[in-house]
């Protein structure tokens, strides 16, 4: 749903109660990773010793941090942050690595499909030109035209996967990296005679009409429009950008170069923005050799595993034919958290187990669904950012494109499990997932094994996805040029097309709020059913919360101690009797 940022409260910055005091930078270093920490998290300062993921840090937030620390002449690595958590650890490995040299001019010709996007053109959608993303933003009155038709240009240029182009032919689909056009995607449209009640429909209309207009061969798969609302009233900027070639940490870094380089160009500067990172086109490459390695090859058994069969259908309330699951009939039920309870789910709850949030946000998930389906076993496809470090020499902290991963998380859990107990078995289960889920997709689209690929299409598929989306609050502050507008961008997918899932769980954190859309079909559910099992997702969160903050919460799981081989009961009984000679 269309959150109203300006309707919520200003989200805290204050730095949460950790178990140690704050100790300030010491080094030059130390000083540039605290800057850094502090303002990605929106925090207002930050200690050398405190823990990135109860400082509310999630693997989005380490990708933007990753890519600010490299621009600083720091060299970091995702990995190298989930590996030293803290500022004080993250100095010793900071600089260590060589620096990497990607392309920085133009980069053509053809691409590699990825997973996702096989994924996409199997799901062979009736308008599959019309399968966008959007954001409608609130810009000042005096946002000009040609400065911004300039900075939409330099964007097609410098981000090579919004240049690409899609071609079917007897063979199926390829995609080919164009050059840029001489025409530039960006109009204005000059809605200022109209009242401020005939305003909104005229954007919303005109912005469904963008939506539609995308050409998969011709390309651009971008839309732009600066909607004039008169001289006193804030403008609209309007993006439409088809899913095949952007995802959710792309927007993050279109939306800061979209505020870097207007004020280059409103000051009379040439844009300038930071080198690029690994191209989409060299990721998709380096992709397609890796899917043919034995490395890979050994994740299969863990995809194939019997007890993925062990899965019961969603109950439906109307019993109606797979063809009944239409974008025509989606609807939505919207929730939320208090900021308060966002706080602590953000940074008190990680103290308790080492988790990170998807450990928490999935085990309420299966914990309802365990309720709701009298079983044991949920399946649930799980999204992921998808730029995993499996290669050596990629970063891809600046790359825009779709990376997102799509893979099935068989979650076991017990209704009468205690909140602990259920989050500790949830972490456990998806630490277990190799590589994070990155090996589905290649094995089953990129491996050209037929065997292999007809093994996991013949799987149980999930009828239910979810995807964290991340925080972003910092990446529009109130302090920006850029805000999210009230109006809506208009329908991103066309109404002729199937739904894949008949739940689709998407969260994010905005104004301080952890907001949760649960979408459904019409003609498969009830409202009432889908509000229930969303209120359930909320009961059994703010169990988990509670816990959590009680005194009795804590403990630790094997993968917090991954060179011991331990189980979890004799990890308990080792901190039991380390604690009973303690005491």
């Amino acid at each position: 749903g269309k959150v109203d940022r300006r309707a919520l409260p200003a989200p805290d910055t204050s730095r949460p109660e950790l178990a140690g005091g704050l100790v300030a930078a010491r080094t030059p270093i130390e000083e540039v990773l605290a800057g850094i920490w502090a303002d990605t998290l929106g925090l207002e300062q930050v200690g050398i010793h405190d823990n990135f993921f109860e400082l509310g840090g999630d693997s989005i937030l380490s990708i933007q941090i990753v890519a600010r620390a490299n621009q600083a002449g720091l060299n970091l690595t995702p990995k190298q942050l989930f590996g030293h958590q803290t500022i004080a650890e993250l100095t010793l490995v900071a600089g260590i690595n060589s620096v990497l040299q990607a392309e920085q001019g133009l980069v053509t010709g053809e691409v590699v499909l990825t997973p996702i996007q096989r994924w996409f053109f199997e799901q062979e959608f009736a308008e599959p030109h019309y399968w966008n993303q959007a954001m409608l933003l609130e810009v000042p009155p005096a946002l000009d035209i040609v400065l911004l038709s300039q900075l939409v240009q330099q964007l097609l240029v410098h981000h090579d996967a919004l240049r690409l182009r899609f071609l079917r032919s007897a063979s199926g689909w390829q995609q080919v990296n164009a050059l840029p056009d001489e025409a530039v995607p960006c109009t204005r449209v000059d809605l200022s005679l109209l009242s401020e009640t005939e305003q909104e429909p005229a954007i919303e209309a005109t912005a469904a009409k963008l939506q539609a207009s995308l050409n998969l061969s011709k390309g651009p798969l971008v839309r732009v429009a600066l909607f004039d609302l008169g001289r006193n009233q804030p403008s609209r900027l309007l993006f439409v950008i088809h899913h095949l070639v952007v995802d959710g940490v792309s927007w993050r870094i279109l939306l800061e170069d979209l505020q870097t380089g207007y004020q280059q160009l409103s000051c009379g500067l040439a844009m300038k923005l930071p080198p690029k990172t690994t191209s989409f086109q060299g990721w998709a490459q380096r992709l397609s050799e890796y899917a043919q390695s034995t490395m890979l090859g050994q994740e299969l058994d863990y995809w194939l595993a019997e007890s993925r069969f062990w899965v019961a259908p969603l109950p439906r309330d109307y019993p109606q034919g797979k063809d009944a699951n239409t974008v025509a009939s989606a609807r939505n039920v919207a929730v939320s958290l208090s900021s308060l309870e966002t706080r602590a789910l953000l940074q008190e709850v990680p103290q308790a187990y080492n988790t990170q949030i998807n450990d928490v946000l999935l085990t309420a998930l299966a914990q309802v669904f365990v309720q709701w389906l009298g079983t044991r076993y949920v399946l649930v496809d799980l999204e992921g950012h998808g730029r995993e470090e499996i290669l050596p020499g990629v970063d891809l902290s600046r790359t825009v494109g779709w990376f997102t991963t799509l893979f099935p998380v068989l979650l076991e859990l017990r209704e009468t499990d205690p909140p602990g107990l259920a989050l500790k078995s949830v972490k456990e289960q998806l630490r277990g997932i190799p590589n994070r889920g990155i090996g589905y997709g290649l094995l089953r689209y990129l491996k050209e094994d037929a065997a292999i690929t007809e093994k996991l299409r013949r799987l149980p598929q999930a009828e239910v996805s979810f995807n964290y989306l991340g925080q972003f609050d910092q990446v529009l502050s109130p302090d920006l040029m850029f805000q999210i507008a009230k109006e809506s961008s208009g329908p991103e997918h066309s109404r002729l097309g199937s739904r894949r899932h008949l739940l689709e769980v998407n969260a994010l954190v905005a104004g301080g709020q952890l907001q949760l859309d649960w979408t459904y079909s019409s003609n498969l559910h009830q409202q009432a059913t889908i509000e229930s099992l969303a209120q359930g997702f909320l009961t059994a969160l703010r169990s988990l919360i509670a816990h959590c903050q009680s005194p009795e919460a804590g403990g630790y799981t094997p993968s917090d101690f991954p060179l011991t081989q331990m189980s979890q009961d004799a990890l308990d009984t080792a901190f039991t009797s380390i604690e009973f000679e303690e005491g």
